[in-house]
């Protein structure tokens, strides 16, 4: 029972971490620069522009063009989502609270360690992509001239609290540790003997 809920935990954080990354794939600020009033954001898929709430948005036509840093997390954060839906669908077959491979108990306990690694590598991937991403846009801050300094936005924050709470609850399901405890507890339990009430009258 314990196992199972511990399952249950990692499976949710490691939903609402790949929540997170999708919201920040699709966010604009990524990469921010404010000149007074005006202001202008760059996404992974868009960059947008104006004074205040008027503010236009332009989808990318060329891919080439773009920075390196957009580019390479325009391809990592849509491949860390594609890799956690994988892991949803191994992890959903190899939890305790599903009725798939009910008969091989040993083989859906592997399989849901399987899903929480997957989750894993899922959640590391989305953290080194954004960590990379905030270290060029520091390294070109510094070297920059101060009119045209480009700060990291709040998207950043969003991909790295996704990434997080991905890779936390893959490693509650890949606990398979737990699971063989709590599962050595029970059958052991079970194979306890018990005393027979009627033993106790000659």
């Amino acid at each position: 029972m314990a196992a199972s809920g511990l399952q249950l935990l990692g499976f949710f954080l490691s939903l609402v971490g790949v929540g997170a990354t999708a919201a920040a794939t699709v966010m604009v600020d990524w990469k921010k620069l404010v000149q007074g009033k005006h202001r202008s954001y760059e996404g992974l898929w868009m960059s947008c522009g104006g004074v205040q709430d008027r503010a236009t948005c332009e989808i990318y036509h060329s891919f080439i063009k773009l920075p390196d840093e957009i580019q390479a997390t325009r391809i990592a954060l849509p491949l860390s989502l594609f890799l956690s839906a994988l892991a949803m669908l191994v992890s959903t077959v190899g939890m305790k609270c599903t009725h798939f491979m009910d008969g091989a108990s040993q083989s859906k306990s592997v399989t849901a360690m399987i899903g929480g690694i997957m989750f894993m590598l899922s959640g590391l991937l989305t953290i080194i992509i954004t960590s990379w991403f905030v270290k060029v846009v520091l390294q070109n801050f510094y070297h920059s001239p101060p009119l045209i300094r480009s700060e990291f936005g709040n998207a950043v924050f969003v991909s790295w609290a996704g990434g997080l709470l991905t890779l936390t609850g893959g490693a509650f399901l890949s606990c398979r540790r737990c699971t063989t405890m709590s599962s050595v507890s029970i059958s052991s339990s079970r194979l306890l003997p018990t005393s027979d009430p009627k033993s106790n009258y000659v």
